[in-house]
């Protein structure tokens, strides 16, 4: 296996959990599990079964509208039609093993992935919004090296039902928000896994979310985040243009090769530009560069003049995370007093730059602290030298 192998992990190629066996959601027997199905496979089910499109439309309402768990609650379809689809379909949503919620409202869910294996998303509440954070992988091959799910290992890609089912729990066991809205406003693909290697399940995910049918959320108000898989950057561009965050982490290759293993295959200076063709595609939009604080690692003074430099003039914004800390890891938070003046030196270098508030650390829900339960397949396989080169 090539030294980078952990990088490698992506390319169309990217999609690992393809090339494995996988315990899918898609289909339980012969039966069709249609949480995770977009309009356009609705209809070609429907087709097959001699109905009209119109029933995928009306199906895919009482699933992610309603709430709908059975066929035999669905009464603007005929009774025959109700019985079919009992026989050929599904509504299955991944089982909760858990439940946590933290003092400062946050709550935490752990999905049981088959296998002995599990995922975590996060709901972070907030007042006029309601951010639910989810997983796209069970693990993660990319080894970033401050993460918790990296350090688990990687198993397999989440079908599109696990990944919508997470948000399907969420709105039906959450309280509804003021004005009769759904709990969750705003999806992040900040959970466990990556989401662009694992493609072909999350654009059906995301045509659901942006959906009238389904979730009918704003472009805006989802989110996907990567370590920079370049090819995939530019194809997300294409189909769906949803908002962009970017674990950038580093302001050189060097470091950042340390801290995202991932920049050995597509360094910064593939990464940026496919940022900007990205942002190109609409206009106003703003790329979010996430960037963990890690204590005498990245958070001097001159690496913010760096970072600035990459990002001026160009539609940036920078999201400084203080680093969660979590078993076996080496690193540290930097300092508020260190992350003050991070922020301070980018704002007077003219880059526009927050600081996340963290959240749920009480229960382990906090950015980069998401592990659930994995059964790694992958760096079990590498050698000693290519497990140091990952490592910070």
């Amino acid at each position: 296996m090539p030294e980078n192998a952990l990088a490698v992990a992506a390319t169309d190629n990217y999609e690992i959990g393809s090339r494995m066996a996988t315990q899918s959601m898609a289909t339980s027997g012969n039966r069709l599990n249609l949480v995770g199905q977009p309009q356009d496979r609705l209809e070609a089910f429907f087709a097959q079964l001699g109905e009209k499109p119109f029933r995928a439309r009306q199906v895919m309402q009482w699933i992610h509208q309603r709430g709908a768990d059975r066929f035999d609650v669905m009464t603007d379809l005929s009774t025959q039609l109700r019985a079919r689809l009992a026989e050929v379909a599904e509504i299955r949503l991944p089982n909760v093993i858990s439940e946590q919620v933290s003092t400062d409202g946050t709550v935490k869910w752990l999905f049981e992935s088959g296998a002995g294996q599990a995922v975590e998303s996060v709901f972070i509440p907030e007042p006029g919004r309601g951010t639910l954070c989810i997983s796209s992988q069970v693990g993660c091959a990319l080894d970033c090296a401050f993460c918790a799910t990296g350090a688990q290992g990687f198993n397999r890609n989440l079908a599109a039902a696990e990944i919508i089912g997470q948000v399907c729990h969420a709105n039906r066991n959450l309280p509804r928000r003021p004005g009769n809205e759904e709990a969750v406003t705003n999806v992040v693909f900040m959970g466990m896994g990556e989401p662009l290697a694992n493609y072909r399940n999350l654009l059906p995910a995301l045509d659901l979310l942006i959906s009238d049918l389904a979730y009918g959320l704003s472009r805006r108000r989802v989110t996907v985040s990567t370590s920079g898989i370049v090819p995939h950057i530019d194809r997300l561009g294409d189909d769906f243009n949803v908002s962009l965050a970017v674990s950038l982490h580093a302001p050189d290759n060097d470091l950042r090769d340390r801290l995202v293993p991932i920049n050995r295959v597509h360094p910064i200076e593939q990464l940026l530009p496919a940022c900007w063709r990205y942002a190109e595609k609409r206009s106003n939009r703003f790329i979010t560069f996430e960037y963990v604080m890690l204590k005498d690692v990245n958070d001097s003074l001159a690496c913010a003049d760096r970072l600035a430099g990459l990002l001026l003039n160009h539609p940036a914004k920078i999201n400084l995370i203080p680093f969660n800390p979590f078993p076996g890891s080496d690193f540290s938070r930097s300092s508020p007093d260190a992350i003050g003046r991070f922020q301070d030196r980018l704002r007077r270098r003219g880059v526009i730059a927050t600081t996340r508030r963290t959240r749920g650390d009480d229960i382990g829900a906090a950015c980069g602290q998401l592990a659930g339960k994995v059964s790694d397949r992958v760096r079990t396989r590498l050698s000693e030298k290519n497990k140091g080169i990952v490592t910070a």
